[in-house]
């Protein structure tokens, strides 16, 4: 793994990181966080899909150790991914988005017919009001912890993700803690982010590329009723179901989920 920053002019004065696995110079997969998360969480399956791509998972702005600006714009997210997009040289990527991450790889292949292809991680969809606000609350919330042991003790996914390894919680909750200007500890993204609203809403008819929509089988976040849809409105899609995961579906059951995206991504690649 290779960890590198990088700016493009496509986005002036905002320094990004992404960490990379693979050989440079085949066609990228890309791979993109959720909101509060960063490229870290892609870590434990990133090593398995560089199979004839070379792989990168970018932090976006205000997450990981990418930069946080104090400026805060609708559609930031969408054009660190065109930024990195720039910087690769290659518009011809392959997309992986979990939750958020999801959302901003979608839109991206509404408005970019060259994406060979789209895998979407339990991106929200039919989810309740309440629920959808409990999850952006609860990212919102700054919480700080005296020591760095504590912190990376008291980090968790949100929503919870009961069935992940402990193993593997830690690890990514060592990636996620930083330490606050006040000398305190707390975990790697801006929560100001959580209350701007999205761009809007793309024609989802215009996905033109192979696409795999992933559903953790109890979220809560992407109900059946809400898979459905999207299904509905994509018009090259395939769906998998993942039995003993919620929301956070690549982590609770990661071997499953590596298996649908090494299926998927065999004849792309």
């Amino acid at each position: 793994m290779q960890s590198e920053h990088f700016e493009s002019e496509r986005i002036p004065g905002i320094r990004l990181h992404a960490l990379h696995w693979g050989e440079r110079g085949q066609r990228p997969l890309v791979l993109l966080h959720g909101g509060g998360a960063n490229a870290h969480w892609w870590c434990h399956l990133a090593p398995d899909l560089t199979r004839n791509t070379s792989v990168v998972a970018l932090d976006f702005r205000g997450h990981g150790a990418s930069r946080y600006p104090e400026e805060l714009e609708v559609g930031a997210f969408n054009n660190d991914l065109e930024g990195l997009l720039d910087h690769l040289g290659r518009e011809d990527a392959i997309l992986v988005g979990h939750s958020m991450g999801g959302a901003i790889a979608l839109d991206h292949a509404a408005r970019h017919p060259q994406i060979r292809g789209l895998a979407l991680l339990d991106v929200s969809a039919g989810a309740s009001r309440r629920s959808r606000r409990v999850a952006r609350l609860a990212l919102m919330l700054r919480r700080t912890y005296a020591t760095r042991e504590e912190a990376v003790a008291r980090f968790n996914f949100l929503p919870r993700a009961r069935g992940a390894d402990e193993a593997l919680r830690a690890s990514i909750a060592r990636a996620s803690v930083c330490e606050t200007d006040d000398g305190r500890y707390g975990f790697a993204f801006d929560p100001r982010w959580f209350g701007i609203p999205s761009r809007p809403r793309p024609d989802l008819s215009r996905v033109t590329c192979p696409t795999l929509l992933i559903r953790g089988q109890a979220s809560e976040l992407l109900t059946p009723d809400g898979a459905t849809a999207l299904l509905g409105e994509l018009p090259n899609a395939e769906f998998a179901e993942i039995p003993g995961a919620g929301h956070h579906v690549q982590l609770e059951q990661p071997a499953a989920v590596l298996g649908a995206l090494q299926r998927f991504l065999e004849p792309l690649v």
